[in-house]
């Protein structure tokens, strides 16, 4: 996991960052279907994910795919990556850099709503950024979430299932879920904490409320993506809660040095739709590492 944010940190400070299109969506009768593409020095790639909402139901993962590399230069097929594991893995990297930058270096406690792959893979990534001592898993479903806490306990953590009032002492919270309604009330954040939502990516669907999103120093990985596809950010900007220079900045300039807190009491979000890009960035690192 530390490498993947390392891999993704070189990727936004770099001079000559990929190209990568806003992904193609194809909305099919059972569900979804993405595509995202990127080039740059590390070669040409796309990732093809389907996003079926029914299947957590039916025991099984909500997202499937596959990332095709093809080589710099000669854009001979190099790889086929699995498009469900590259995606657990540099969504939370991609949080985990922002939690790199972003949570207060005393961050101990952690809150992540949501049970499946992509809670599981965040655990690794805030472990990899903060020294956590503590996790409180909120879920609707019961197993899974006492499942990730107890992971937690074997990974030397305070692990425990609870419920969304835990945010009230919550140096992280990472959303991980399919929820298009908020999870928690933003007026419960203390002082100084960091948020991470990864799980909505469409205009209508938000994991974080209004409060929240007013409340926080706000960072998106590109503003453009983040204004078309954040309903986190669409829906306070269509009501009049925000404007567009709510976002203190994007990921290429925090990474550049742009101060985002301005005292250690502020709540900073980061709020995540996902970048060609980072797969990209992600696949060739784990190539290179074999």
């Amino acid at each position: 996991m530390a490498e993947a944010i390392d891999a993704l940190e070189a990727a936004f400070s770099d001079n000559e960052p990929p190209e990568s299109p806003q992904r193609t969506h194809v909305s099919t009768e059972d569900g979804m279907l993405l595509l995202m593409p990127a080039h740059g020095h590390a070669g040409t790639g796309v990732k093809i994910v389907t996003v079926a909402p029914d299947n957590p139901e039916r025991g099984l993962p909500l997202i499937h795919g596959a990332y095709v590399l093809f080589a710099p230069g000669t854009m001979e097929l190099e790889a086929v990556v699995d498009g469900a594991a590259l995606t657990g893995l540099r969504t939370a990297a991609v949080s985990g850099l922002a939690t790199r930058y972003l949570a207060g270096d005393a961050a101990r406690s952690l809150v992540i709503f949501g049970a499946g792959a992509q809670a599981n893979t965040h655990l690794d990534a805030m472990m990899a950024a903060r020294p956590i001592e503590s996790v409180t898993v909120v879920s609707r479903s019961s197993e899974p979430a006492e499942a990730l806490a107890q992971r937690a306990r074997v990974m030397g953590l305070d692990g425990r299932a609870g419920d969304p009032s835990a945010v009230a002492t919550a140096d992280i919270v990472c959303t991980c879920t399919t929820s298009s309604e908020p999870l928690f009330d933003g007026d419960l954040l203390p002082p100084g904490a960091h948020v991470n939502a990864v799980g909505a990516f469409e205009p209508h669907a938000r994991e974080l409320d209004e409060a929240t999103v007013v409340r926080g120093r706000v960072v998106v990985e590109d503003r453009a993506a983040a204004l078309e596809e954040a309903g986190d950010l669409i829906i306070p900007l269509r009501a009049g809660a925000i404007d567009e220079r709510h976002i203190v900045a994007d990921l290429r300039e925090l990474v550049a040095g742009t101060k985002v807190r301005t005292s250690t009491d502020d709540v900073t979000v980061f709020k995540s739709v996902g970048l060609a890009l980072e797969d990209l960035a992600v696949a060739r690192a784990a190539v290179a590492a074999g």
